[in-house]
């Protein structure tokens, strides 16, 4: 993941782990599918990367395509 920093204080965000209270990686929905699967019900998926500010605790979530 490229390195973001924070928009309030201009340090360099911290990578943090974004997890589900059952422990499992959160993903989201990014639209239709084509193909067998898309006729089937089935979307893109992207998982989501999570950053965190060690000044302000500014904590931002980004979508990284699967």
């Amino acid at each position: 993941m490229e390195q973001r920093r924070c928009p309030d204080c201009g340090v360099t965000m911290e990578p943090v782990p974004v997890r589900d209270g059952e422990s499992m990686g959160l993903s989201i929905a990014t639209g239709e599918r084509g193909g067998l699967l898309g006729k089937l019900g089935f979307k893109n998926r992207a998982k989501l990367q999570g950053v965190c500010c060690p000044e302000c605790q500014l904590v931002r979530l980004y979508a990284e395509e699967e």
